[in-house]
């Protein structure tokens, strides 16, 4: 992370919160500052170290870390929930369309993949349920991208016995479009005209289809993702020169 984003969330989460304020004590020293407790959340979001592990570097008991952490998550989702951790609207997705266009890929709202993240002190009466194709066990992870890593939805918590498909059965991605709520999408790819968007996938997907017009999963195998990743760069060539 750069210093620059570092300090701009550090600063915004400071004046959203009075808990991140360096205040003094009844003895008028001066308490713990917002770096350190920014700080000793960040490292445990980043590198999964343990509240007392945090100590040594910034000075910062156990309590205060997990408070820290408490609040500095709540913090931001409160600050950026509204900018960053939400569904596309109608801007977005005429956005994430034309990007698509561009790409070769007409009507793709972004790429879907999950990725296992390994789960050092899971208990041992558990590691069989969250063992799967990894030998550890792991939490699973499913989001959808654009290709400028705008990383729109995200569903954590499945266990690492399941695979990408059960994961999508229980994910929450498609319920605004069960509801009726999202975003009017329309494109035409060879003379046909569609009424819903799909999102890139590798072959372990199936391609979905939506009953409305087009897949709403459209999965490539590597042939196809090599296949696609070579006529674009030719497109690329061709209209730079």
């Amino acid at each position: 992370m750069s210093r620059h984003l570092f300090v701009r969330i550090m600063n915004v989460v400071e004046a959203h919160d009075d808990y991140f304020v360096q205040k003094r004590n009844a003895a008028n020293i001066l308490g713990l500052s917002c770096f350190q407790k920014v700080t000793a959340a960040f490292r445990m979001i980043t590198y999964g170290v343990p509240a007392d592990a945090t100590d040594e570097y910034v000075r910062i008991s156990e309590s205060t870390v997990l408070e820290s952490l408490r609040r500095f998550v709540a913090a931001v989702v409160d600050i950026f929930e509204d900018e960053y951790l939400r569904y596309p609207n109608e801007t977005d997705t005429a956005r994430l369309l034309a990007m698509g266009e561009r790409r070769g890929f007409p009507g793709m709202l972004g790429s879907i993949d999950c990725m296992h993240w390994a789960w050092k002190n899971c208990p041992y009466e558990k590691q069989g349920q969250y063992k799967g194709h990894v030998e550890k066990p792991t939490i699973i992870l499913e989001a959808v991208a654009s290709h400028n890593l705008w990383i729109w939805h995200a569903f954590f918590g499945m266990s690492g016995s399941h695979n990408d498909i059960n994961v999508l059965h229980r994910s929450p991605l498609f319920e605004n479009l069960a509801e009726g709520t999202a975003p009017q999408v329309n494109y035409t790819v060879n003379g046909h005209d569609y009424t819903m968007g799909y999102y890139l996938a590798d072959g372990i997907y199936p391609s979905w289809h939506s009953g409305a017009g087009g897949n709403i999963i459209q999965s490539l195998n590597d042939e196809q993702l090599a296949g696609a990743a070579i006529s674009f760069r030719w497109q690329f060539i061709a209209a730079s020169s």
